[in-house]
């Protein structure tokens, strides 16, 4: 799929509506979310990419900000989606479906936010916070600190744990830093104002990225039609460690969902 400075590399699951429309965490991929897929109704239309800078799409040129990943997920959008869907973004992820979701564009059903960082940061994420967490994917080594550290409360499947550490290392030193140098700190606290849909926060209940108090002091008040769901027993990677309770949770929020009349 074209978007300026090349091609998305778009993976379409074939169903009916409303889609769910993925957004991966920073370090993550469209592979984040193979687990979450298979565990969702047959039938369901899903669409899930690399963002730009990560994966199939790093060799995509900068700027790697919330506004390009938020233009790119909406030209994704208005692509391969014809009807209703849903974004599903989880942290990074999240942050750009809030800031699409704040546009008001054509067709938005719902958001469903997965461990999402907030339209602010706590004070807790300092500087000094964020100059170290630029480092935690330099190598090998640094990728499973985290996962084993602060990524994960619950060990991942052999194959899901490499797939992890694939992801975290495919990406372009200037996409690997915007995240936690800028786009982290960035405050869209006034553009989350706008958002009109319905709105799920999946937190999860040993998370030390995004804990679940954080989320309730720091996303719920500028979004307060939103609801929050903690999931237990998991870390901050959610759709790694608990697909099955996250699709459970997509498939609540669509049945949840208004029935838009026939036309």
């Amino acid at each position: 799929m074209p978007v300026p400075g090349g091609t998305l590399d778009v993976r379409v699951g074939a169903g009916t509506g409303p889609a769910l429309v993925f957004a991966h965490y920073w370090g993550g991929s469209a592979d984040t979310w193979t687990g979450v897929l298979h565990r969702l109704p047959p039938g369901q239309a899903t669409v899930r990419f690399d963002q730009r800078g990560w994966g199939t799409s790093r060799a995509l040129p900068g700027p790697y900000g919330l506004e390009q990943l938020a233009d790119d997920l909406a030209r994704v959008v208005e692509a391969c989606v014809p009807g209703p869907y849903v974004l599903v973004g989880h942290s990074m992820g999240g942050k750009a479906s809030q800031l699409l979701a704040a546009r008001r564009p054509t067709g938005p059903a719902g958001l469903v936010l997965v461990a999402p960082a907030p339209p602010r940061p706590p004070a807790a994420v300092t500087e000094e916070y964020r100059q170290g967490l630029a480092h935690a994917y330099d190598s090998p080594e640094t990728v499973e600190h985290a996962l084993d550290h602060v990524l994960t409360a619950t060990p991942l499947p052999a194959d899901v744990r490499a797939t992890a550490v694939r992801d975290s290392l495919a990406a372009g030193e200037a996409a690997r830093r915007e995240w936690p140098l800028h786009g982290i700190a960035q405050d869209i606290t006034r553009e989350v104002r706008d958002i009109e849909v319905p709105v799920t926060v999946l937190a999860a209940e040993h998370d030390v990225v995004e804990p679940p108090e954080v989320l309730r002091e720091h996303l719920l008040p500028h979004i307060p039609h939103a609801t929050l769901l903690t999931l237990p027993g998991s870390g901050h990677l959610l759709p790694l460690e608990a697909p099955a309770a996250v699709a459970t949770a997509l498939t609540d929020f669509l049945a949840r969902l208004p029935r838009r009349p026939a036309h």
